[in-house]
């Protein structure tokens, strides 16, 4: 049995992560925790893993409080800079017992389409990303366009591929989207969406789509769970659920 604390808990990821940790026969849901609890009470509860589904502001300190205690941290926080997961890093030194995990997207169908698109990208002339999202998102491009912008960028890079052919010169509005990595990721702002990305790949006479659809937020709780189970398996800090799948 795993001991689980859940910080944001009356968000709407957190209700929902709640309510999968209290249906899962291997796991005790022994703290919920919302914005100005003491984190502390987790440790107090005997949790062993804190899930933290916040907002960017806090995201970092929960985490680093987490550390403190002793706790490891499963993160669906979007938002975070390599210069927030950098000090992660360092502060996993004095505790390198304690595994941290980062995930963009905690959809299983989100995980394979990054892990897919970076592999194919390298097949294809042009490349380019449409995140589309809730408009109560507080962020974008989402963190999952930016990770999935990142893995397509690194294998070009390695494969050698030219950047995206793009004759405009004249954008004053920013019609062309923001430009991650060398890859242009546009979002979606729109009332009724959940979250859903397509990975647009184009050569001459074709097009591939990658296209990922989050319909509930069900969908994210078997990566969730996932992580969980296994986020002490696996000390320091990991970035993307791929490196807990067999993949």
């Amino acid at each position: 049995m795993i001991h689980v604390a859940v910080v944001g808990a009356s968000g709407r990821m957190g209700r929902a992560v709640v309510a999968a940790v209290q249906a899962a026969e291997d796991l005790d849901l022994v703290a919920q925790l919302d914005s100005g609890d003491d984190l502390a009470e987790a440790a107090r509860a005997k949790a062993e893993v804190a899930v933290d589904f916040t907002v960017p502001e806090a995201s970092e300190a929960n985490v680093h409080a987490l550390i403190e205690l002793g706790l490891h941290a499963v993160v669906g926080t979007s938002g975070w800079t390599a210069e927030a997961l950098d000090r992660v890093s360092e502060h996993l030194k004095e505790r390198p017992e304690l595994g941290v995990l980062v995930a963009p997207n905690f959809a299983l169908g989100a995980v394979l389409a990054m892990r897919l698109s970076a592999a194919a990208s390298k097949y294809f002339e042009s490349v380019e990303i449409v995140e589309l999202h809730h408009p109560d998102k507080v962020d974008a491009p989402s963190g999952t366009a930016v990770h999935t912008a990142a893995g397509i960028a690194a294998a070009r890079a390695e494969a050698g591929v030219a950047p995206s052919p793009d004759a405009t010169t004249a954008d004053p509005d920013g019609a062309r989207g923001a430009l991650v990595d060398g890859v242009r990721v546009h979002a979606v702002r729109l009332r009724g969406l959940v979250a859903h990305q397509e990975i647009l790949m184009g050569n001459p006479g074709e097009q591939f789509t990658i296209r990922h659809d989050s319909f509930d937020r069900v969908s994210f709780m078997p990566g969730v769970l996932l992580a969980v189970r296994n986020v002490d398996r696996h000390p320091g800090l990991t970035v993307g659920l791929d490196h807990y799948m067999d993949l």
